[in-house]
């Protein structure tokens, strides 16, 4: 059942986090975001990190995506005429299909994840204070590398959606 369980959310989730690529209305795209979170929560929750849970579901989905889909709404983005590939996209698509590439050929030749022991690994799943500990030291980059990615995608939406005076007139 534990396996079902885990299959069905890495499903939706997997489908939820495409529908957010393919989307071209942005408000069902955040929504799908919104969606592709409750996911990662489930899965969460089957690996007993509650707490992990509860905090992307109320930070997360609860703040983020509805600060996504207040600014999207605010500035009534509406969809444009898709521009075609371009020399820069082309380049950018490749060399993201490279870096693929290049990591699952490197997880192949290297041999798979060794699986830990559970007899040397110390509980750390009650307590909070541990677990603020290993965030605030060992996960901190981490934390503030996904801060600083939030940021951009809503400078972004803010960039893509802003309406430049004089772009009307030069169509």
């Amino acid at each position: 059942m534990a396996s079902f369980l885990f299959y069905a959310f890495a499903l939706f989730t997997v489908a939820a986090a495409a529908g957010v690529v393919v989307n071209k209305n942005a408000v069902n795209a955040a929504m799908c975001l919104l969606l592709s979170l409750v996911g990662v929560a489930g899965l969460f929750v089957q690996l007993d990190a509650y707490l992990l849970a509860f905090l992307l579901l109320l930070v997360y989905a609860g703040a983020v995506v509805a600060l996504f889909l207040f600014i999207v709404m605010l500035l009534d983005v509406k969809g444009r005429q898709a521009w075609g590939f371009r020399k820069l996209s082309i380049v950018a698509a490749l060399f993201a299909f490279a870096l693929l590439l290049t990591g699952l050929s490197t997880f192949v030749t290297r041999g798979q994840l060794t699986t830990p022991n559970p007899n040397a690994m110390t509980a750390v799943g009650p307590d909070l204070k541990q677990y603020a500990y290993q965030l605030f030291t060992t996960y901190l980059l981490p934390v503030q590398v996904m801060g600083f990615l939030l940021l951009i995608a809503m400078l972004g939406v803010i960039v893509l959606s802003k309406r430049w005076e004089g772009a009307d007139e030069a169509k």
